[in-house]
């Protein structure tokens, strides 16, 4: 299949008036955001050339273990093979493409539900029944094809591209920071899952999380919970930080009265990951934007917590997201989304500040700034 190619004069136009240096800025096109073409070449140039999330490392740990994934159309599969290695594949039969397994589990061996041809952990082709009446096949030489896999502060994460940097080497610090607001994020197990289908393009929903400007205007619960005098967001290449100290208030989904954690500490891992250290006892929460269409985004937050069942505090706070900030941030983005859609706007300037707080828009800025590199190389290789 040949790839989702964009004109230098279409890259101008979304580019429009979008400058490096924030305070002077216009935000790149909307057409970015309500065209089918721009989502073919964002499956291209960033979701199947990004690191994306599989799991917790708890989910790969016995030998036989294997977790699914689907990266925008591509069917992934993780494993741990018998010597306690951590494998990936295309999770598709190399004899007539069917999918091998689903969700997740532990096998002895993958064996596609179609035909019965049977793969090793380790992806070799083991067993093709009546394969013996065939001239010219070689058992052998058929395996599965690999994907790359890395454990990431005790996460798994795949990536399409074979030649890409591993995600410690892309991310600069951001390894450190994580273990320094999460030392325990080994011994965290999955608690529960939030999912979301919003009508809106899923760049809106990064452009919405990556600022809180909005904040006291459209959140006033969470700003009630939050010293904003000491939120602070910070880029860095791939990632963007978000620090706050919470403090106590009349919600009691941040109840920090005897918490162990008293941080707020966000970061989002480019393209569409946050990664959350909420106050509370020790928790972690991944939270993944997968784009449906070029309207529609599906949203799944995983909540790592002490135990499987979380506490009274815990309970609250993910009350608190689902039924408050969830449904705030889900009118917010699909209004922005409906206007996108209108003759009336189609870019606007970024609200920044010298300080870097969290009222300021720089991390969209940053955000959009690697969109449009993915943009270019969509553009450097049209004919």
């Amino acid at each position: 299949m040949p790839e989702a190619s964009l004109s230098q004069a279409e890259f101008s136009q979304i580019r429009g008036q979008y400058d490096e240096i924030a305070t002077r800025s216009y935000s790149i096109n909307t057409r970015c955001y309500t065209d089918s073409k721009f989502l073919k070449i964002e499956r291209e140039q960033v979701f199947h050339r990004s690191w994306q999330f599989l799991c917790h490392e708890e989910k790969l740990r016995e030998p036989g273990s294997y977790v699914t994934l689907s990266i925008e159309g591509q069917s992934i599969v993780g494993v741990r093979n018998r010597e306690g290695e951590l494998k990936a594949y295309y999770n598709v039969c190399k004899h007539r493409g069917h999918e091998l397994l689903s969700g997740e589990g532990q096998t002895k061996r993958i064996t596609c539900p179609y035909h019965a041809w049977t793969y090793d952990l380790d992806g070799a082709l083991v067993n093709a029944p009546r394969s013996e009446h065939l001239e010219n096949f070689s058992q052998k030489e058929i395996c599965l094809e690999p994907v790359q896999i890395e454990i990431f502060c005790h996460l798994v994460f795949v990536n399409l591209d074979s030649e890409a940097s591993s995600l410690a080497i892309q991310s600069g610090d951001l390894a450190t920071e994580i273990m320094h607001y999460a030392p325990d994020l080994a011994d965290l197990t999955f608690s529960t899952r939030l999912t979301y289908r919003i009508k809106a393009n899923w760049k809106a929903v990064v452009d919405n999380f990556l600022e809180c400007y909005h904040c006291p205007v459209a959140h006033k619960g969470f700003s009630s919970m939050i010293d904003m005098d000491t939120y602070k967001v910070k880029t860095h290449g791939i990632y963007s930080s978000h620090m706050a100290k919470a403090r106590l208030g009349e919600n009691s989904a941040y109840n920090i009265a005897d918490a162990t954690v008293t941080d707020h500490a966000v970061w989002f891992l480019w393209p569409n990951m946050t990664l959350m250290r909420y106050p509370g006892r020790g928790n972690f929460m991944v939270w993944r934007f997968y784009p449906i269409n070029e309207q529609e985004t599906w949203e799944e937050f995983d909540f790592f917590f002490e135990t499987a069942e979380a506490d009274e505090t815990e309970k609250a706070a993910l009350k608190f997201i689902d039924e408050v900030l969830q449904p705030e941030d889900i009118g917010l983005v699909e209004s922005v989304q409906r206007g996108m859609n209108t003759p009336a706007f189609n870019t606007g300037r970024y609200m920044v500040d010298i300080e870097g707080s969290g009222a300021s828009e720089h991390a969209v800025h940053h955000f959009h700034g690697l969109i449009l590199e993915a943009y270019q190389r969509a553009s450097e290789a049209s004919p």
